[in-house]
C-alpha cells in the first residue's frame, strides 16, 4: 500500500529513526565530497538527472524518498531494495514494497553517472542523493549526505506530507471501522463525507491526496490537517493519542515550526544506518543486479 509514502513525516516514526540510527549506524568511511577526485561531477549529474524527472512529475519525490527509507531499514543503506529477485525473493517483492516506484529514475541517474565515471559511484549513494535532491526540489528541506556507501549483494524478502494513497489503504476507516458499517469516530465527520465522495466501498483504484491542496509540496500543512482530525490513516490519528506527539503536532502546525529542520536531521542520521564502506560489498554496474 502507499502508506509508506508519508510515514517518514509522522513524529513517532521520526523518533524511531533517531533511536535506531544512534544504535545501529556505521558512519565510518562516509564523508562529504567522497567522489571529489574519482568522479568530481557525480553529485551535479545526479541532481541534474533527478531534476529532469521531478520537474515533469513532482509526485515522484515521495516514491524516491520512500525508496531510500525502505532501503535503509532492511540490511541498512546498501541499495539492496533496488535488486531484482533471482532464486530468492528480493526486498522489492515483499508485500509492503510492491507499491514502491521510482526505480526508473534511479536507473536513469545510474546510467548518466556510469557514462561519466564507470564503476565508481554506488547505487546506494545515488539513492541517498536522489531522495535528498527530490525533496529539496519540491520546497522541502535539504540535508548533508556524506558519501562512500557500497552496494550490498544480498536482498531478501522481509513521509506523509507528500504523495497520494489508494482508497483501499484507508477504506475501513470510512465504511467499516469496527465491523458494524461505521466510520472511524476519530475522523472529522465532514472529512469522512468528502472522502466517501471520492472513495466508494471496495474501491481499489482511485487515488486521494494525502495532504489536500499541497500534496506536491513539502510543508507543515500535514500537521494542520492532523490537528483538525483530518489525517488520512489511523497512524495519523494516533499522533493525537499521546501527549508528547500531540504537542509536536500542534507545534508543527503553527508558523515557524522546527519541523523542516528536525526532518533534515533525522534523514541525515538515517542515511548512515548499517552502511557498507571500504572493501565491503561492491559498486554495481546496474542497480537491479549484482555484478
Amino acid at each position: 500500500m502507499e502508506i509508506g509514502q508519508r510515514v517518514l513525516l509522522c513524529l513517532h516514526i521520526q523518533l524511531i529513526i533517531v533511536v535506531m540510527v544512534l544504535n545501529h549506524s556505521n558512519a565510518q568511511g562516509l564523508k562529504l565530497g567522497f567522489y571529489s577526485e574519482t568522479c568530481p561531477n557525480a553529485e551535479s549529474i545526479i541532481r541534474k538527472t533527478t531534476y529532469g524527472f521531478i520537474s515533469r512529475a513532482p509526485t515522484l519525490a515521495a516514491p524516491l524518498l520512500r525508496l531510500h527509507f525502505h532501503d535503509c531499514f532492511v540490511r541498512g543503506c546498501d541499495g539492496s531494495v533496488l535488486l531484482n529477485s533471482t532464486k530468492n525473493q528480493a526486498e522489492k517483492d515483499a508485500i509492503p514494497n510492491l507499491s514502491l516506484r521510482g526505480y526508473h529514475v534511479i536507473d536513469a541517474v545510474k546510467s548518466a553517472v556510469e557514462q561519466a565515471c564507470p564503476g565508481v559511484v554506488s547505487c546506494a549513494d545515488i539513492l541517498a542523493l536522489a531522495a535528498r535532491d527530490s525533496v529539496s526540489m519540491i520546497n522541502g528541506p535539504s540535508w548533508k549526505v556524506p558519501l562512500g556507501r557500497r552496494d550490498g549483494r544480498i536482498s531478501k524478502l522481509r513521509g506523509h506530507t507528500i504523495g497520494t494513497s489508494h482508497c483501499v489503504a484507508f477504506g475501513l476507516r470510512l465504511y467499516n471501522f469496527s465491523g458494524k458499517g461505521d466510520a472511524d469516530p476519530s475522523m472529522d465527520p465532514t472529512y469522512v463525507t468528502q472522502l466517501k465522495q471520492k472513495c466508494k466501498p471496495g474501491d481499489i483504484t482511485s487515488l486521494v491526496e494525502m495532504d489536500p491542496g499541497s500534496f506536491k509540496t513539502f510543508d507543515e500543512a500535514y500537521y494542520t490537517l492532523v490537528s483538525k482530525r483530518r489525517g488520512l490513516f489511523g497512524s495519523d490519528a494516533a499522533l493525537l493519542n499521546n501527549a508528547e506527539t500531540k504537542a509536536y503536532v500542534l507545534q508543527a502546525s503553527r508558523h515557524g515550526s522546527t519541523f523542516a529542520k528536525d526532518f533534515a536531521v533525522s534523514m541525515e542520521k538515517m542515511g548512515k544506518v548499517e552502511v557498507l564502506t571500504g572493501n565491503q560489498g561492491e559498486i554495481r554496474k546496474h542497480c537491479a543486479m549484482v555484478n
